[in-house]
């Protein structure tokens, strides 16, 4: 794979927009970079960037390390009334399981491999994700990294205040159950290595387990020189369709047997610090 990395071209890879990149700034000093997808959910993503920009997860804190599943952040007071206000945020938003976006018809880039969850599965936006051809719907995978609103029972009940990072095999069940918001492309080293919480659900049962946050910020309004500089590899590119086969059969000298399939959430995504 990193034989093909080495030849891909500048044309290969595309840069992260500062507009739909949020820098999630830990206490600890680490950064993880989330990508956001608004072609997926626009009203989620639009509420995520309005809380970025008006500091709303400034001072909170992950507050839930379930093993093998996720980990959460956002507010963790109990008490609705004391509860940080959302600001100029809206406060009520639609479920956003599916898309029809036009641009994402436009991107798909689908794989031959056969899925369990879906009745195509592929890429989209440079996202992986999960097509019915026949509704004309998109919908973005729980995999590795994935970021998506935490809800209550009711489809309609996120608003994007409480946000949820896959840290465990991939929960496809969650896929067109939960509206996604992105995906963290650099640091999910951090977030998946925070101990696990003994609570229900992996929520830590004393404040002084939790991991706290001192900002969350979209990129655009972080001053260029304190920005991480990365850049992504086009799925809709010769090399990208290369490094996919590269992984659904492996051709070195340790494996005996090709698959002559790949899973979707198993596709690696090549980041790397943007040149120049």
């Amino acid at each position: 794979m990193q034989e093909i990395i080495d030849g891909s071209k500048p044309t290969d890879w595309r840069p992260l927009d500062p507009q739909n990149t949020l820098y999630m700034d830990l206490a600890n000093g680490h950064r993880v970079v989330i990508e956001l997808a608004p072609h997926f959910s626009p009203q989620h993503v639009a509420n995520a960037r309005t809380f970025a920009k008006e500091g709303y997860w400034n001072g909170l804190a992950i507050m839930r390390s379930q093993d093998n599943f996720v980990v959460q952040w956002g507010d963790p007071e109990e008490d609705a009334a004391k509860k940080k206000p959302l600001g100029s945020a809206q406060k009520k938003l639609p479920a956003e399981f599916t898309s029809r976006d036009a641009s994402l018809a436009k991107t798909w880039t689908r794989l031959p491999d056969v899925d369990g969850w879906a009745p195509q599965v592929g890429f989209a936006d440079g996202f992986p994700a999960g097509h019915d051809a026949k509704a004309g719907t998109y919908w973005m995978a729980h995999c590795y990294g994935a970021v998506g609103a935490g809800r209550n029972e009711a489809a309609d009940s996120s608003d994007a205040t409480e946000l949820y990072v896959v840290t465990g095999q991939a929960p496809r069940q969650l896929d067109r159950n939960m509206s996604m918001i992105g995906r963290v492309v650099q640091g999910m080293e951090w977030l998946s290595t925070i101990p696990r919480g003994a609570g229900a659900m992996g929520f830590f049962d004393k404040p002084e387990q939790r991991v706290a946050i001192t900002s969350i910020k979209l990129a655009a309004d972080v001053p260029a020189a304190e920005r991480t500089k990365l850049e992504l590899m086009r799925t809709d590119s010769k090399v990208f369709n290369e490094l996919v086969e590269s992984r659904r059969n492996r051709r070195d000298a340790f494996y005996k047997v090709q698959a002559h399939h790949i899973d979707l959430c198993n596709v690696p995504l090549p980041v790397r610090e943007a040149k120049g």
